[in-house]
């Protein structure tokens, strides 16, 4: 023998040249001076998985060097149909050990929160500290050091806790809430604790951390364990190579893990936590009247390039885009007037600039004649214009400028409520976008979006059409 190999913390899943150890034992392989002309792989499961091993094995062989495996009582030779039944055997059985070491540490883990209470990691709450909870129970894990750890009250960050609680149950929305927290100027969880949020940067209050404040049921003093797992996205299921980037994901209420007793100091009661996720908004409104908006993902602000969003108001439907603000914050200085139309009079101003849209009904088949033209409107301060829904690069984006009369396509001016059509010219109207061109979502422009996707499919071909079995 004269080296080892091996590999510690690094999973199986990964191919042998993004391990350290087994990337580097490749290396040495492939050196005409190498010092070695076996490699024995003491256990099969702890090296390859699935169909890794036959191409390591291959790759080997083109070295002139032989695998040898335990299970075969010396090397490995493809050629075999006995040593490729073997191989299939042994790498079923590694995905079988991996199955079954996942089923029992999510049991133990399972079980040490609903019968013991005990925290297993993470960061805490906002509005709660680690504190030490004494010497692990497991001799050995206490030998090496290993102290369990609980949850206590944080005196600077409970009192906003129970008033966000409090608010809640007097009918606040959620964003109300925020906005008053970040007018009163306090500080935001990541900005509260930066040492654990280093991923965060936005120090002020949104929506949603209101929101996951509120329905999250350990203030009541319960541990709770297993409201999300991470979905590796995984096109072949156990091939992390396949994988399209990892994501949170809900679990239902029904695989949540909940304590048995209260394991640590409450900030909200049982039932006031209960009554607060009973207030929130409803999908019909109390008049029992259904509000639809048959414009939908249609409309563009010509401000910012977003979507504009649907908007209720004096009982009609309508559409607005605030330019990315929220009710959580104020608005920044500086910022442009937000863009509103009601839905009745932009299907009447339409019709009026376009004789091709005389004869369409109602904002339904209007929304209906976007859609199959594959158009869009987008919208000013007074202005309508339709255009194509995607420019694909910046050699087919010719902008022109909606003041020009001369400009191919129409342009409405609502403040004088006089618009005068004109010719319908080419789809592609004038947009204060990048000249890159516009994509249908809301994130910025990326001028080079094309290259860099063109880039990447040469570099990972496969990848973005594999389909989830």
């Amino acid at each position: 023998m004269v080296a080892e190999f091996f590999d510690e913390g690094w999973s199986r899943s990964l191919p042998w040249t993004r391990r350290p150890q087994a990337a580097a034992l490749l290396a040495a392989a492939a050196n005409p001076a190498c010092e070695f002309d076996a490699v024995v792989v003491a256990e099969f499961e702890r090296a390859f998985t699935a169909g890794q091993a036959q191409s390591v094995i291959a790759q080997l062989n083109a070295y002139g060097v032989q695998l040898w495996l335990p299970e075969l009582e010396g090397p490995v030779d493809l050629a075999e149909p006995e040593h490729r039944a073997m191989l299939k055997m042994l790498g079923h059985q590694s995905q079988r050990e991996v199955l079954r070491n996942r089923f029992r540490t999510s049991a133990a883990m399972a079980a040490q929160v609903r019968e013991q209470g005990r925290n297993l990691g993470g960061r805490p709450p906002y509005g709660y500290l680690l504190v030490d909870a004494g010497p692990h129970p497991n001799k050995v894990h206490a030998k090496w050091g290993r102290r369990l750890h609980r949850l206590d009250i944080d005196p600077v960050a409970a009192p906003h806790v129970r008033w966000i609680f409090a608010c809640r149950l007097q009918g606040c929305s959620v964003s109300s809430i925020a906005r008053a927290l970040n007018e009163r100027g306090v500080p935001s969880p990541s900005a509260h604790d930066p040492e654990r949020n280093p991923h965060r940067r936005r120090t002020v209050w949104t929506l949603r951390t209101v929101a996951a404040i509120l329905a999250n049921p350990r203030y009541t003093g319960q541990q709770v364990w297993n409201r999300q797992f991470t979905d590796h996205r995984e096109a072949v299921p156990g091939d992390k190579r396949s994988s399209m980037g990892p994501v949170r994901v809900w679990n239902p209420r029904s695989d949540w893990v909940v304590s048995a007793e209260q394991t640590h100091p409450e900030l909200v009661s049982a039932a006031d936590y209960l009554a607060a996720q009973g207030i929130t908004a409803v999908a019909e409104p109390d008049s029992g009247q259904v509000r639809r908006y048959a414009l939908t993902g249609l409309l563009i602000c010509a401000v910012c390039g977003r979507r504009m969003s649907a908007h209720w108001l004096n009982r009609k439907p309508g559409y607005r885009c605030r330019h990315g603000h929220t009710s959580a914050q104020l608005a920044a200085e500086g910022m442009p007037p937000w863009v509103y139309w009601p839905q009745e009079r932009l299907f009447s101003t339409l019709q009026a600039l376009d004789a091709e849209l005389a004869d369409l009904g109602d904002a339904e088949d209007l929304g209906a004649y976007l859609r199959a033209n594959d158009l869009v409107v987008v919208c000013g301060s007074g202005t309508l214009e339709i255009e194509d829904a995607i420019v694909e690069s910046a050699d087919e984006f010719d902008p022109v400028t909606p003041a020009d009369p001369g400009a191919d396509g129409y342009t409405a001016t609502v403040a004088d409520q006089s618009p005068v059509p004109a010719q319908r010219g080419p789809a592609q109207l004038a947009l204060p976008f990048t000249v890159g061109g516009r994509r249908r979502g809301r994130g910025p422009v990326v001028p080079d979006a094309v290259a860099i996707r063109k880039a990447w499919t040469a570099e990972n071909p496969g990848r973005n059409r594999v389909k989830r079995e």
